[in-house]
């Protein structure tokens, strides 16, 4: 088993940023080839999520959605101002697992690995374990 974390900065209020190449980094240096990768985000105004990442527009699409389905203008009580940013985070998610096989990421033709900002910019991390098996 390996374990491990690396940084994520985002440089938007809200934007899904690929980290893909990153979690394969970490695949490759475990040097294990058939098992799973767990991640997981410790931040309660962030996410985690697979999707598509060929096309832009899609992560575009996402967000505007997420802003549709979570108002800014709801009377909340938490007052820090970030409550829409906690409930995107309830939405997508804080860990993703991915099957590995032959030492890379099992992903689909046009998946990717997406941290999911809502509430930046910021410095974040992200955790990983990769487990044999």
């Amino acid at each position: 088993m390996s374990s491990g974390s690396f940084g994520v900065s985002t440089s938007g209020h809200r934007e899904f940023v690929d980290i893909t190449a990153q979690v394969q980094e970490a695949v490759r240096a475990s040097g294990v080839e058939e098992g799973i990768c767990h991640l997981y985000n410790p931040h309660t105004t962030a996410g985690l999520t697979i999707n598509e990442g060929a096309d832009p527009a899609v992560r575009h699409d996402l967000l505007g959605v997420l802003d549709r389905i979570v108002p800014d203008d709801y009377p909340y009580r938490h007052m820090e101002g970030n409550s829409p940013s906690h409930l995107m985070t309830l939405l997508t998610g804080s860990s993703v697992t991915v099957f590995i096989e032959r030492g890379r990421l099992r992903l689909g033709t046009w998946q990717r690995i997406f941290f999911c900002e809502y509430d930046g910019p910021r410095s974040r991390k992200v955790w990983w374990k990769i487990m044999a098996g």
